[in-house]
């Protein structure tokens, strides 16, 4: 009997240091919450990716260059990421349903306001309050999922919350693109304004804050403004560097050069102030739990790989074959009806299987659905093209419902809204690094093929000449001789540079099969949640 009484004792702690689960129970259906707050999310993982086929009309429309529209997207980015890993330490200061309806008011605003942009400047600096505001929706969703459903239930609640993050980037183009083709670019932000409102007052009757955040308000300190305005420096020179790096030939630019610096300068010195300070605004203890620390890093690896083949097959299939912008989208919006259909099926096998063994298959599949990509040719068909993405996003619901629910695993309650923020940091990280190394990729081995190619082809070579005067003989039905022999040269380097760029995509597909392919096995590395007995109600 008493080594009974020992083992229960002993199980109960277990539980309760895994998951200091305070029981509380909304007073409406966590259902109808859950969709409530996929709403605002939604939004703003759409405006994310829609403004991206936008880009040439809206520099047309503003009189700027391509280079410069695209601060429309990198002032977005940056802003976002910001408030990204700071939205908890906000959330825990004034109350989270205050923190999320103020983010839904202020994004719907400030999306109208974008919409009626006269100027390119106008432009930009309502995106920076755009995606400051958006940057707090993202982490106060999964926050308030993981108190609204118990421990055991929160896979289905972030299958939910994974079709509002994974999918919106995925159809954002298309839907971006077909907005633009049919109406205006100003109706990709005028969008927003109808779902935004609906959110805002769904929102103020149903959401509430229970009672552990409340009672955590009063025992926060003082606010460490050195810690928020390093962190921004930091994450906003990073954010920087990696959108503009390849464009600006990465340290063969000054201004890249010096937001390295700063990143890496501002970075060590807002570690060494978390690690001292009496309030510090990221609890750093957080990165010593495995289970947290590991859906880090599995989170950027998400992150890079869907936005890496998200911009990736898109740029193939206009750049090489010829698509529209509409068309590429649509490729990619296959896969995204796929995950819509996936995630509720993978968020109630959460509920039955192991977690790691989900992550082990979901690194498996998305390994195996990128390598399929290095098929890819100059000949490829619209359908071999959805397949690809079909394929790869098989593996995205086993890995980010797991490791939704596994960042959670051993962290205090009163955490959550850092861990929400974080682990919505470390996606929006990958995703920026994972363009970047993509861009750079192609460019890089472009050349590199480039190169080699033409050391094998050129004028006086045998292969050179026998093509080069089968295009001529073809050309001279339609030009004089002169123009025909002009017009098959440039044929001929057109082809080498196409062939070229085509063995580019090759080789990043298979680089990042090779990093994926170390990653299968990083499931086991984490702690199997136990899903215990809920602690009694504190008195």
């Amino acid at each position: 009997m008493a080594q009974d009484r020992r083992d229960s004792a002993a199980e109960a702690r277990i539980a309760d240091d895994e998951f200091h689960y305070e029981h509380w129970t909304p007073r409406y259906n966590p259902w109808v919450i859950a969709f409530t707050v996929t709403l605002a999310t939604f939004m703003e993982a759409l405006d994310s990716s829609i403004a991206n086929v936008s880009l040439p009309h809206i520099a047309g429309t503003m009189g700027a260059t391509y280079e410069e529209a695209t601060w429309i997207l990198t002032s977005y980015l940056v802003s976002n990421a910001i408030v990204l890993p700071i939205s908890g330490w906000i959330a825990n200061r004034i109350g989270r349903k205050r923190f999320y309806t103020t983010c839904v008011a202020l994004f719907t605003a400030f999306s109208f306001l974008c919409g009626l942009a006269n100027s390119l400047t106008m432009l930009i600096i309502f995106r920076v309050f755009q995606g400051a505001a958006g940057g707090g929706l993202q982490p106060s969703e999964r926050a308030i999922l993981a108190d609204t459903f118990a421990p055991s239930k929160r896979s289905l609640a972030f299958a939910i919350y994974g079709m509002a993050v994974v999918v919106a980037p995925a159809i954002g183009p298309t839907l971006g693109g077909w907005i633009t083709d049919n109406f205006t670019w100003r109706w990709i932000f005028f969008l927003n304004i109808p779902v935004g409102i609906l959110s805002l007052f769904l929102t103020r009757r149903i959401v509430e804050d229970p009672p552990y955040l409340k009672r955590a308000r009063k025992r926060l300190g003082s606010v460490d403004g050195i810690g928020l305005g390093l962190l921004a420096l930091t994450i906003g020179a990073l954010q920087i560097m990696l959108d503009k790096g390849q464009q600006d030939d990465w340290f063969g630019s000054h201004v890249i050069v010096a937001l390295a610096i700063i990143a890496v300068v501002g970075f060590a010195a807002f570690l060494w102030r978390e690690l001292t300070a009496k309030h510090p605004v990221i609890d750093l203890s957080l990165y010593t739990k495995r289970n947290f620390a590991m859906s880090q890093i599995v989170m950027v690896v998400i992150g890079a790989a869907l936005y890496a083949t998200t911009v990736m097959i898109p740029e193939f299939l206009q750049e090489m074959m010829g698509y529209t912008a509409t068309e590429a989208g649509l490729a990619l919006s296959v896969g995204g009806l796929v995950l819509m259909v996936l995630l509720p099926i993978v968020g109630w096998l959460g509920q039955k299987l192991d977690l790691r063994l989900m992550i082990t298959f979901g690194f498996a599949m998305l390994t195996f659905g990128i390598w399929r990509i290095s098929d890819l040719y100059l000949g490829i068909t619209f359908w071999d093209a959805v397949s690809w993405r079909v394929v790869m996003v098989l593996g995205m619901p086993f890995l980010f419902v797991p490791i939704s629910v596994m960042s959670y695993v051993g962290i205090r309650q009163e955490k959550n809204n850092e861990v929400s923020g974080l682990t919505a940091l470390a996606r929006n990280v990958g995703g920026s690094i994972g363009v970047s190394f993509i861009s750079t990729m192609l460019v890089r081995r472009a050349q590199v093929h480039q190169e080699y190619l033409a050391a094998h082809v050129y004028p006086g070579g045998r292969l050179y000449r026998g093509l080069d005067q089968a295009l001529a003989h073809a050309l001279a039905r339609h030009f004089s001789s002169t123009n025909a022999a002009s017009y098959a040269a440039g044929q001929i380097y057109r082809m080498m540079t196409q062939q070229a760029q085509t063995l580019a995509y090759i080789d990043t597909i298979h680089v990042l099969v090779i990093l994926l392919a170390c990653l299968i096995p990083i499931g086991y590395l984490m702690k199997k949640p136990r899903f215990g007995p809920k602690p009694a109600p504190a008195d």
